[in-house]
């Protein structure tokens, strides 16, 4: 059985239009096989762009599940090793969501509640990942406006314990194919449609309880990384072996080489989102 690597694979938060671009090179998107909650939708001055089916897989899609937690009704739960987030609505029942997790995602574990909600929240790299990826995060040092090409997407919630800032963040996405996956950076992303029903859904003080990696195990079980990015039960026999084969037919990309040209075409867009804010010379 294949050990999860948590931050091996899955696409950079990326701040920019280059992955923007990336993910709209294939057209519109066909309704026809997207749930209605996943449709284009006007959001303000915003529209948010129908999800792509492929992105929609079983384990991504909103759903209501059997709940086996132990959590209050109201209760966020985040686990981040499973990628999934639910929202305990009452004893036994949820709805569970797709989540991209970054490597703040697993910085945190515990109990916390949400404090503050913001709708297209401004984004500002962190001294860390500056320092860590300077060609990337270096242009963007003085931040970026909120807006769909804006790593927080539409809705952001904000984690405390008690008055102190966690500095966990439950966001949308500029990049839905990143749902489902590990990323480079930032914390626990969801689609722009979820995140925007989820805002209007939950108050200031709502608990949120993330899960431990012993937590994850117990509830969830053991989950395998695919070639895709994706998680499965390591019960999914069916889906990990048709994922080799697929991988050893040459049908699905290196995720290494595809995590190489986003960060290329990211730190491109960077670099030319800090020309055109610098302006004329």
């Amino acid at each position: 059985m294949v050990a999860v690597n948590p931050f091996r694979h899955g696409a950079l938060l990326a701040a920019g239009l280059a992955l923007m671009a990336l993910s709209a090179c294939g057209g519109k998107t066909s309704v026809s096989s997207v749930p209605p909650e996943y449709h284009a939708r006007q959001d303000g001055v915003h529209e948010i762009p129908t999800v792509n089916p492929a992105y929609l897989t079983a384990r991504n899609k909103r759903q209501w599940v059997h709940y086996n937690g132990p959590e209050e009704p109201g209760t966020i739960v985040v686990d981040p090793y499973a990628r999934v987030l639910y929202h305990v609505v009452e004893p036994g029942k949820a709805m569970r969501m797709g989540v991209a997790v970054g490597k703040a995602g697993k910085g945190f574990a515990g109990d916390a509640v949400i404090r503050r909600k913001r709708e297209y929240p401004n984004w500002t790299p962190t001294a860390n990942m500056i320092k860590d990826d300077p060609d990337l995060y270096g242009p963007l040092s003085k931040g970026l406006p909120g807006g769909l090409d804006n790593p927080l997407g539409a809705r952001a919630l904000y984690l405390y314990q008690g008055n102190r800032d966690t500095y966990y963040r439950i966001h949308g996405t500029m990049d839905p194919g990143s749902i489902g996956k590990a990323t480079s950076a930032g914390c626990i992303r969801l689609f722009n449609q979820d995140i925007i029903d989820m805002y209007e859904e939950v108050p200031v003080n709502t608990p949120v309880h993330v899960r431990s990696y012993a937590e994850s195990l117990e509830l969830e079980g053991p989950m395998v990384e695919l070639h895709t990015g994706y998680v499965v039960p390591a019960s999914d026999t069916k889906a990990i072996e048709a994922d080799r084969k697929a991988y050893e037919a040459g049908l699905i990309t290196d995720q290494a080489t595809l995590e190489a040209q986003q960060h290329a075409a990211a730190v491109a867009s960077a670099e030319e989102r800090e020309r055109l804010l610098a302006g004329p010379n």
